[in-house]
């Protein structure tokens, strides 16, 4: 018993005069590497540059909200995740957006994700043949979504027109054209899909469904 209060009072001694600020505080916790993995698309250089503000800081009180606004800013980032090392280290996961179309807007380009949010273009190898779309980001977000409710197949389409009377072209791998309607060119769609499975649908280039009711062959 007497053993027991002997070390009792001996550990009330020792918090009593203990200073967590000073274990805290120490320069042992603060940041002297940043691990990046997971990204294909982004140079771990050019995140690291981005955080750079991150070294030094102890990493105890580091603020994860921090470095979120920070990579919330590159638009290839589609999410992430954090994970505190200690005594110095942080490693953070990398998600990427991956692109599915190039839009050329005017005299701009940007890459288009699933969502059809606009990414910052960069000059990429591996996304050199992703389709184009002549046109505005609101317009071709409903022209996609229409696409993949019909399970037209995207990958056969190069090039996406949108004229000022609001109809679109369409240009697919092997030089055939689909000039659409205004409205309606659901069925018109749908037409065109059915039309690839006749044994003549090669002799034609151009599929015109522009008239109502109409389909003209070149």
């Amino acid at each position: 018993m007497k053993k027991r209060l002997v070390i009792a009072l001996t550990l009330l001694a020792l918090l009593s005069t203990y200073k967590p600020s000073k274990l805290f505080l120490s320069n042992k916790f603060n940041i002297k590497e940043i691990k990046i993995e997971n990204n294909f698309i982004l140079k771990d250089e050019k995140i690291r540059t981005d955080l750079l503000f991150l070294y030094e800081i102890n990493l105890i009180f580091l603020k994860t909200a921090d470095i979120k606004k920070i990579l919330k800013k590159n638009s290839f980032i589609e999410s992430f995740e954090i994970k505190k090392i200690y005594p110095n280290k942080i490693k953070i996961k990398i998600f990427e957006t991956k692109p599915i179309a190039i839009l050329q807007y005017g005299k701009k380009k940007f890459y288009l994700s699933q969502n059809i949010d606009l990414i910052e273009y960069i000059n990429l190898e591996e996304y050199k043949n992703l389709p184009i779309v002549f046109g505005n980001k609101e317009s071709f977000k409903d022209f996609y979504k229409d696409l993949k409710k019909i399970n037209f197949p995207l990958d056969l389409i190069k090039k996406y027109y949108l004229y000022e009377s609001k109809r679109w072209d369409l240009e697919i791998y092997n030089k055939k054209i689909i000039k659409l309607p205004v409205k309606n060119y659901i069925e018109s769609l749908k037409n065109f899909m059915n039309l690839r499975k006749k044994n003549n649908f090669d002799n034609f280039k151009v599929f015109d469904y522009r008239v109502a009711n109409q389909l003209i062959l070149k």
